[in-house]
């Protein structure tokens, strides 16, 4: 296989991996007791994990090796996930959370991911790197979309099998913790290509360095936003809110990564169009106005419809965003830029998780979202302003006469 046939096929077990934890995680530690609070705080040392390993990724990966570090990354998630299958407690819960990496914001974001943004240009001509994000984008929602479905197995095996409630669940995540050790197997087969000719991480140019400095801190407001909103935390508002069972929550997110992997090639098409900064935009503002609209409902019928169609939009600046980063930085600067913008998204995210936890547990669930969605319209009002000037390649040569 290629390097990008193997990035897409890893890329889709991790994305299955992520959409099973995202929608069980809250749910399996509520029913085995945890409150709200010690909830929040098990999401949030993960969120803190997968800023570690972007740390990693961002200054070492390349000194050590791409392949060796992508390997090692997915192995981690891939032990963590077994021990929390059976973790006594919540500091236990903690410990494997972090240093397992635990991403329950519904896709993959950690270290692994900037590792395979920087190398994906490289399997691609520039006129196709949008459309190559694109795929890559759709196959990790695609595994999402799964993941969410499988998240109703500890029902049917609860239901149909007649197997312990508890037993089920943990049955169901050790099946994650064996999703991201796949992974780990398909990226040893890597070839040398994905690894860059330096030995180590390089500073931005003059040219780049003051755009990817904001990026960067842009990227991390919109993280934090996010980091109130994950799957796993709207999975708990549903659950909390309207009492669906596990089944309803596993279809709702099924439509919803259904969504956002057709809105993936959506916007390739759109922003060959309008460009790349305006798709990200003036996609992601209608989203958060639909999230800030699922409190007010009364019944889970159309705050689901609701979800859905938000979740048709909120992603159509993933690959536009990738695409963007990689095109206005230099070849030979893309896995440092990767790694430092999602750095920023993964500091962004630690302590949303706990402070939404509280918020919930003390205040009222529709709270995060309300947050949440604020701060991301406030993120794409002030990157529209820093970037709508600032075109890739591609779209200023296509404006030449």
């Amino acid at each position: 296989m290629t390097d990008r046939t193997l990035i897409y096929s890893a890329g889709l077990f991790r994305g299955l991996a992520a959409g099973l934890i995202s929608v069980l995680a809250a749910v399996y530690l509520a029913k085995r007791g945890f409150p709200a609070d010690e909830i929040g705080a098990v999401l949030s040392a993960g969120m803190a994990g997968v800023a570690a390993g972007t740390v990693y990724g961002t200054f070492w990966a390349d000194r050590v090796g791409r392949r060796r570090s992508m390997v090692g990354l997915a192995l981690l998630g891939g032990v963590a996930g077994l021990v929390l299958a059976w973790a006594p407690n919540t500091l236990t819960l903690v410990y494997a959370s972090f240093f397992g990496m635990l991403n329950t914001q519904g896709t993959d974001r950690g270290a692994v991911q900037a590792l395979e943004t920087a190398i994906l240009p490289s399997t691609a001509e520039p006129g196709e790197r949008t459309r190559v994000y694109a795929w890559y984008n759709a196959l990790q929602d695609i595994g999402g979309a799964l993941g969410a479905l499988a998240a109703a197995l500890p029902q049917l095996l609860r239901d149909g099998f007649e197997i312990p409630e508890m037993r089920a669940y943990s049955a169901v995540i050790v099946f994650y913790g064996m999703l991201l050790i796949v992974a780990a197997l398909l990226y040893s087969r890597l070839s040398t290509a994905a690894q860059p000719s330096h030995s180590g991480p390089l500073a931005l140019s003059a040219q780049t360095r003051g755009p990817i400095r904001t990026f960067a801190w842009l990227s991390a407001l919109d993280a934090f936003g996010g980091g109130f909103i994950g799957a796993a935390l709207i999975a708990y508002f549903f659950y909390e809110r309207f009492g669906v069972s596990e089944s309803s929550l596993a279809l709702m997110f099924v439509a919803g990564r259904t969504m956002t992997v057709l809105s993936h090639f959506a916007a390739a098409w759109l922003a060959s169009r309008i460009g790349l900064v305006n798709t990200m935009v003036f996609t992601h503002i209608p989203s958060s106005l639909l999230l800030l609209t699922i409190p007010l409902t009364g019944s889970f019928e159309p705050a689901a419809v609701l979800f859905v169609l938000r979740e048709g939009l909120s992603e159509m600046d993933v690959p536009t965003r990738q695409s963007y980063l990689m095109a206005i930085v230099k070849e030979h600067e893309r896995a440092y830029a990767a790694g430092i913008s999602q750095l920023a998204r993964a500091a962004g995210r630690v302590t949303a998780p706990a402070i939404a936890g509280v918020a919930m547990a003390n205040a009222a669930l529709w709270i995060p979202i309300a947050v949440g969605a604020t701060l991301k319209i406030v993120y794409d009002v002030l990157l529209w302003r820093a970037f709508n000037s600032i075109r890739p390649p591609e779209e200023t040569e296509s404006k030449r006469p």
